[in-house]
């Protein structure tokens, strides 16, 4: 069993303890939390003990926890994710009803791409890897290609030192390549991924920006591959674009800002 290091604060425990849950992991037991956090599973234990205690976390069914529905409101008191999404989303109702394809919000936090929130369409293409709350492979997503393209030089460096994970073999896998997408969004104003996430699906994104003329956020839309030219939809999410900067005061924009 792999242990914390010596000397590490009961903050920082705590914290790989409620990241050991994520939108594929929610229901955990405590030897799943432990591995995941890489403590001994008594010190998991006795912690996961104390946030059910607290209300951050909350006994499932057996032997199994979840997180609690306090931490869920204190998640809800005015994130910068959640301030945005309330901002987008009569925007995004307006392009999903127009598409009738499933629609994305994403924001870039530090070096990853965070889904803020997401329409789903009846019928259209499946994807079951684009999911609210979770990171995304900035390199290898419409939305992430838009948001990085448009990131200072010294984070797109610090993302490119990473190993590049992609979901399949058409995602570029190399620093050269993915600069060269950047490149075409900034060019362009919009970026595409046509089998890069599924074999079978097509993304196309475009930046949102705030009132100051800054990035911050990303507006996707998925549809079949074979589903026709994917830049036919871009006068729809570029109209959602416009209407979500208008909804953004210079006061709230500038919490919405990347770090």
């Amino acid at each position: 069993m792999a242990r914390a290091m010596a000397g590490e604060s009961v903050v920082t425990r705590v914290a790989r303890v409620l990241s050991a849950f994520d939108q594929d992991n929610t229901v955990l037991t405590v030897a799943e939390i432990a591995r995941r956090a890489h403590l001994a599973v008594p010190t998991a234990h006795r912690i996961v003990a104390q946030l059910v205690a607290e209300g951050l976390l909350e006994r499932s069914d057996g032997h199994c926890v979840q997180i609690g529905n306090r931490l869920w409101a204190l998640g809800a008191c005015g994130t910068r994710a959640l301030r945005l999404r309330e901002a987008a989303m009569p925007y995004l109702e307006d392009a999903h009803a127009v598409t009738r394809q499933h629609i994305w919000l994403y924001a870039r936090d530090g070096l990853d791409v965070l889904v803020i929130e997401r329409l789903r369409a009846r019928n259209a293409v499946s994807n079951l890897r684009l999911k609210v709350g979770k990171k995304v492979a900035a390199h290898a997503t419409a939305g992430g290609l838009v948001l990085f393209a448009h990131a200072a030089p010294d984070l797109q460096d610090a993302l490119l030192e990473q190993p590049l994970r992609h979901y399949t073999p058409r995602a570029p896998t190399t620093p050269e390549q993915v600069r060269a997408c950047w490149r075409a969004a900034l060019l362009d104003g919009y970026a595409t991924c046509d089998g890069w996430v599924e074999p079978h699906v097509t993304s196309i994104a475009i930046p949102v920006r705030g009132p100051g003329g800054e990035v911050v956020a990303a507006l996707g839309l998925l549809l079949p591959s074979s589903g026709g030219e994917p830049t036919a939809h871009l006068p729809v999410l570029l109209a959602a674009g416009r209407g979500i900067t208008r909804a953004l005061t210079p006061q709230r924009a500038a919490s919405f800002a990347a770090r």
